[in-house]
């Protein structure tokens, strides 16, 4: 059972609907107590964060700005009374990251061999801003809710390793190399960067 559960955020069902799955295994005994939940959302479409820091005591929808992260680019979430309901069953918390930090974040989990859409770079840095605030403890276990595939995002991880991407500094780029297609020019290449 992990201790904190990270899942991006924008119209909000997801949320909703991951506390009712815990919920209906705590009824039918199959887990002993509830996961605190992360929802994530981007910077630029984030009115449940806004709601959040202010103690939920008020809730103003928003114009939702362009963003990577399109699929919960959500200013005026239909589930907003249900996933606050959950959230504070849930011993909730919802964090933000802005464009620069889902970029990177996605780009540094996929050094490990994951290949990350946007929304997951959301929830990832989301992950790595609780982690260093200690609000998550280093010993907890955390599950990150990936909604998509990089492939579904091709644009985006060429822009990131390219550096072209606005209001991103691609701290982890691994830029494309043109080459003719000539197995040996490939071949060169690649003990030219191996060091072979």
């Amino acid at each position: 059972m992990p201790d904190w559960i990270i899942i991006p955020g924008g119209n909000l069902g997801n949320v909703s609907a991951l506390g009712r799955g815990f919920e209906m295994m705590l009824e039918l005994g199959l887990v002993n107590r509830r996961p605190r939940i992360v929802c994530a959302q981007a910077e630029r479409a984030n009115p449940l964060y806004q709601a959040y820091v202010n103690g939920w005591d008020t809730y103003h929808p928003m114009e939702a700005q362009p963003t990577a992260a399109t699929a919960i680019r959500i200013g005026n979430p239909v589930s907003y009374r249900r996933a606050i309901r959950t959230m504070e069953r849930f011993d909730g918390v919802v964090e933000q990251a802005t464009e620069d930090e889902l970029s990177n974040a996605a780009a540094r989990a996929d050094r490990t061999g994951l290949f990350n859409c946007p929304h997951t770079g959301v929830a990832l840095a989301a992950l790595e801003k609780l982690l260093a605030r200690g609000v998550i403890k280093s010993h907890e276990r955390v599950v990150v809710i990936s909604t998509a595939h990089g492939l579904k995002f091709p644009e985006w991880k060429v822009d990131y390793h390219q550096g072209t991407l606005a209001d991103v500094v691609s701290h982890h780029a691994n830029p494309p190399i043109d080459l003719p297609a000539d197995v040996g020019a490939v071949r060169r290449c690649l003990d030219e960067v191996l060091g072979s």
